[in-house]
């Protein structure tokens, strides 16, 4: 493995629950694969592009199969800068608070971004067809609930949509580490999770 990419949707910092688990991982990923590089995007901090009018207009020329050229070509620049930055990487790292019963914002606006057409998936006589085959993912989640099972199960519109996403372009070797719950029994029983949670992230790293 050459390349893992850390895309973090966390505002928290070093107060982050999600985040306590990730480094859990990446420190043990990194004694196991200390030649890997660690590329660290902050979708949280980072500037983003956002999607403009002739963004948009690309998108659906490359849905109709055609090619972009002039101005929709230039314009399409920022959002293929971050799609070979995401196919550049082996493997992915996402830490991802949940976020009424979902994801923050800024993921889904990294996701919106860089799963295009003729890009991260393609159509073919036989359906879609994703082009990010053989990469592995790791997502880190923190929840202030327990979304495990039960009649809360069906609130978690987290795991099932990243899921759907990331396998609609062809990454299938996905593996959630759900740190739950973590406020609504209390901080010591959150505490306890942050640390079994980090305890699975090790035993992951291994894996790797």
């Amino acid at each position: 493995m050459n390349k893992l990419l850390h895309i973090i949707a966390s505002p928290r910092g070093e107060e982050s629950r999600t985040l306590k688990v990730s480094k859990a991982f990446l420190d043990a990923f990194k004694k196991k694969n200390p030649s890997c590089v660690i590329d660290e995007l902050n979708a949280a901090a980072e500037a983003l592009p956002s999607l403009t009018l002739k963004m948009v207009s690309g998108k659906y020329v490359l849905l109709g199969g055609k090619n972009l050229t002039g101005e929709l070509a230039e314009a399409w620049k920022p959002i293929e800068k971050e799609i070979e930055r995401f196919l550049s990487a082996d493997a992915y790292l996402i830490s991802a608070p949940m976020w009424n019963f979902s994801i923050p914002y800024t993921l889904k606006q990294y996701i919106d971004l860089i799963i295009q057409p003729k890009y991260l998936f393609r159509y073919t006589p036989k359906g879609v067809e994703g082009m990010a085959k053989g990469r592995k993912m790791l997502v880190v989640t923190s929840r202030g609930g327990d979304y495990s099972h039960g009649a809360s199960k069906s609130y978690d519109f987290q795991e099932p949509y990243l899921k759907t996403i990331f396998g609609f372009v062809g990454i299938s070797d996905i593996t959630f580490i759900n740190a739950e719950p973590m406020d609504a029994l209390g901080p010591d029983v959150g505490s306890q999770k942050v640390a079994e949670a980090c305890e699975k992230a090790k035993k992951t790293a291994a894996s790797w």
